[in-house]
């Protein structure tokens, strides 16, 4: 089923705080923006890709300008997606699964099958934090296990609490030196006997008495109880890799910090991407990409900053990036 009748100007893969700024810009700029946020599906659940991104996904939102008492991230984002609709933003509860580049206007192919054209696109897919895998870590979501120290770790779950981090890299070792200011003590697992961050950060985390590393270790189960709020994690049981020896850590929470998958595989390489996987940005000022005409924004392209504020300020700019390159173009 296609329909090349209709060339749409400008299309929005992803509906996170990126996606749905860039709508709000662009529909106020008369681009009549169409937003694929994403199809409710089991398989967009177990990847932690379903509409709304990441946020939806995040409790308590602290440090989002605007909101001095806080708002809860599917709140955030609802009244994100909210101010788009009301300027006109098509939305499309579907998957890109695919797009061609090679031709101009560009041709996408949604998951029911349907293929239309675009003149512009703005990737704002995001990342999806990487998890353990294992069943009881799922029951604790957003019951105490996290992929976000800054969103999360100034809760009041955590408090004065001890918590455990998991990885062994710079993202770990600043999650663990942040979570500092408020855990009573941070447990910081790793699977070697060796931080693989950089040595400034290594040295500034081994040295920081709040923390203390459990070497060539690997979380083998979170344990947990049921609450009137809901599931809260208790604490987690360690393996020691070369011993195979267990223990039992008392914990009120435990940070992911292994890395993320930024959401790209639908592209199939025809944008360009970092060493890790990240849309290489052709201008770092700017979110052109290495296509004419196709933009990005928010945590697919930044692996740096990850907030929520981040991702907005470049969607907006995305916006703006895709109307100025219609109006060089002559599309109206």
């Amino acid at each position: 089923m296609s329909d090349h009748s209709r060339v749409e100007k400008l299309v929005i893969i992803g509906s996170g705080p990126a996606g749905w700024t860039a709508a709000i810009y662009a529909a106020r700029a008369n681009l009549q923006p169409l937003v694929y946020e994403g199809a409710i599906s089991e398989e967009n659940r177990l990847a932690g890709t379903l509409p709304l991104g990441q946020l939806n996904l995040t409790t308590e939102v602290e440090n989002f300008p605007g909101f001095p008492t806080g708002i809860t991230g599917p709140e955030l984002m609802m009244k994100c997606r909210e101010q788009a609709e009301r300027y006109g933003t098509r939305i499309v509860t579907e998957d890109i699964r695919d797009v061609d580049l090679s031709q101009r206007p560009f041709v996408l192919t949604d998951s029911t099958g349907k293929t239309f054209q675009a003149h512009t696109i703005i990737l704002a897919t995001g990342a999806s934090a990487k998890y353990l895998g294992l069943e009881s870590e799922t029951n604790y979501k957003n019951g105490g296990v996290t992929a976000c120290a800054v969103c999360d770790g100034g809760l009041p779950r955590f408090r004065n609490q001890p918590v455990v981090v998991v990885g062994g890299g710079d993202t770990a070792c600043e999650e663990a030196s942040y979570l500092t200011k408020f855990a009573s003590k941070v447990y910081l697992v790793h699977r070697r006997d060796t931080l693989r961050a950089s040595p400034v950060m290594a040295d500034r985390t081994l040295a920081n008495a709040k923390i203390a590393p459990i070497w060539n270790s690997a979380i083998e189960e979170v344990l947990g109880e049921s609450t009137p709020h809901g599931p809260s994690v208790t604490g987690v049981i360690v393996k020691n890799l070369q011993t195979g020896e267990k223990q039992k850590i008392e914990a009120a929470g435990m940070f992911l910090a292994i890395g993320h998958t930024p959401n790209t595989k639908f592209l199939k390489g025809q944008i360009e991407t970092d060493e890790k996987g990240y849309v290489q940005l052709a201008d770092a000022f700017r979110t052109t990409t290495n296509i004419d005409g196709v933009f990005a924004a928010g945590d697919v392209a930044d692996s740096t900053y990850r907030q929520a504020i981040t991702a907005a300020g470049m969607g907006c700019k995305a916006a703006l990036d895709a109307e100025r390159w219609l109006a060089a173009s002559g599309v109206h």
